[in-house]
């Protein structure tokens, strides 16, 4: 009588080592895109104080108007965000005023408005 081989069952090295190295690449991704959400996430803090602080220059240029003397930096949460102002004459007799705020790591917001040529107080 002859013997019949049986096939062996189960992983061998080789297929023991490419899925490791499979699972390994997926961990690696993933662990990537957690910490690329995260850095995200922390930059959104200034970037929506900058965005406050450029609406709040925003409504301080429409009650005071274009040429009032504001200050260029402004604490909001214990950030300081500098503020700028841009101003251009429009052709329909406005005032066009671009407010440009930006934190000090770099983040920021920006709002263009269209005032009356001159407010009365």
């Amino acid at each position: 009588m002859r013997r019949r081989l049986k096939p062996d069952t189960g992983l061998t090295l080789l297929e023991l080592i490419i899925a490791i190295a499979i699972l390994a690449i997926g961990s690696i991704a993933a662990i990537r895109a957690t910490d690329q959400s995260r850095i995200a996430i922390g930059g959104e803090t200034p970037r929506l104080l900058a965005r406050i602080a450029a609406r709040n220059r925003a409504e301080e240029l429409q009650l005071l108007g274009a040429a009032a003397a504001l200050p260029d930096t402004v604490m909001q949460g214990g950030h300081a965000i500098a503020v700028s102002v841009a101003t251009e004459a429009t052709a329909g007799g406005l005032v066009q005023a671009t407010v440009t705020a930006r934190a000090e790591t770099g983040e920021g917001a920006q709002l263009i408005l269209y005032l009356p040529p001159r407010v009365t107080r």
